[in-house]
C-alpha cells in the first residue's frame, strides 16, 4: 500500500516519525499508510521476538531454535532496510531489498508455523519413493527460487529499478515449473493428502496471480501510464498482485519441505540399493 500509494516518503525521517518514536502523527494523506505501516512492522517485530524466545526455550529440535533465531535476523534486517530506503530517498535498490527480506522472513514464519503444528510433530510420515529426475522435492526447490526471483524482479520494476520485460519473462519461466511441479505432484504422487492439497492450493493461487498481473499491467502501463495519482483500481490490483505472489512463494516452499517429508529418492529406497 505504501509504495503503491506513493507514499515512501511521507514520513521523511526514521527511526522517528516527525522527531518523535512515541507521538502519532496525522494520520491523513500518504502519512496513514508510511505510519501505519511502521506500526504494524513494530507488532509484527515484537511477535517474532515472542516466536524466538518461544522456540529457544520450549522446543528441543535445534534446527527449530535457529529457524526462530533466523526469524529475528530477518525482520530486524528488514526494518533497517525499511529505514535505509527512506533516508536515502527511496533507491529501487534498497527498497526492493526491503521487499525481498521481506518475503524471507514471510516464509519461514511459514516453515515455523508448519514444523510446530501437532500434525508435523505427531505425524510419522511413511517415504514414498521418487523414481522421476529431477526429484519432486528438486523441483519444489527450484520452482521457490524462481518464484522468488520474479518477486525481486517485480520490486525492481514497481520501484522504477528496471522495466518491465524481466519480470514478464521470468513470469513465463515461473509458469512453466509451478505447472510442471503441480502436474507431477497430481499425476505421480495424489495419493498423498498433504502434497496433493499444497499443490492444487498453489495451481488456484498461480491462476489468480496470473490474473491480478494482467490487471495490475493494464491499470499501470496502459489504462494511467501518466497519472498524477494512483487510481484506486490500479493501487487495489498491485497491492492484490503483490499479496498473492507472497502466497504463491509461502506454497510453494510448503510442497518444497512436504516433498522432502514424505517422499524419498529412488536410490535411497531399499528396493534400488538391493539391485
Amino acid at each position: 500500500m505504501v509504495t503503491s500509494n506513493d507514499a515512501g516518503l511521507s514520513v521523511p525521517d526514521w527511526p522517528t516519525s516527525f522527531g518523535s518514536l512515541y507521538r502519532m502523527p496525522p494520520m491523513t494523506g500518504g502519512v496513514k499508510f508510511e505510519h501505519g505501516h511502521r506500526m504494524f512492522a513494530e507488532f509484527i517485530g515484537l511477535l517474532t521476538i515472542v516466536l524466538a524466545l518461544w522456540t529457544t526455550g520450549a522446543d528441543r529440535r535445534p534446527w527449530m531454535r535457529k529457524l526462530g533465531v533466523a526469524a529475528l535476523a530477518t525482520v530486524i534486517i528488514q526494518g533497517i532496510l525499511g529505514g535505509a530506503t527512506v533516508l536515502n530517498g527511496l533507491p529501487p535498490w534498497i527498497s526492493t531489498a526491503h521487499a525481498a527480506v521481506g518475503q524471507a522472513f514471510f516464509c519461514i514464519a511459514v516453515a515455523i508455523g508448519l514444523f510446530a503444528g501437532r500434525k508435523w510433530s505427531g505425524e510419522e510420515p511413511k517415504s514414498a519413493p521418487d523414481a522421476q529426475r529431477p526429484t519432486l522435492t528438486s523441483l519444489a526447490w527450484l520452482s521457490s527460487c524462481a518464484i522468488y526471483v520474479q518477486l525481486i524482479l517485480g520490486g525492481m520494476f514497481r520501484h522504477h529499478g528496471m522495466n518491465l520485460l524481466p519480470h514478464l519473462l521470468m513470469a513465463v519461466v515461473v509458469t512453466v515449473l509451478t505447472l510442471w511441479t503441480v502436474t507431477r505432484v497430481l499425476s505421480r504422487h495424489g495419493e498423498i493428502g498433504p502434497l496433493r492439497h499444497t499443490a492444487l492450493t498453489l495451481l488456484a493461487l498461480l491462476v489468480t496471480q496470473l490474473a491480478l498481473g494482467g490487471l495490475a499491467y493494464m491499470t499501470r502501463v496502459v489504462w494511467n501510464p501518466n497519472a498524477e495519482r494512483p487510481a484506486a483500481l490500479l493501487v487495489g490490483a498491485t497491492v492484490a498482485h503483490v499479496a498473492v505472489g507472497a502466497l504463491v512463494l509461502a506454497h510453494a516452499v510448503i510442497l518444497a519441505i512436504q516433498s522432502g517429508r514424505y517422499l524419498e529418492p529412488l536410490a535411497k529406497t531399499p528396493r534400488a540399493i538391493a539391485a
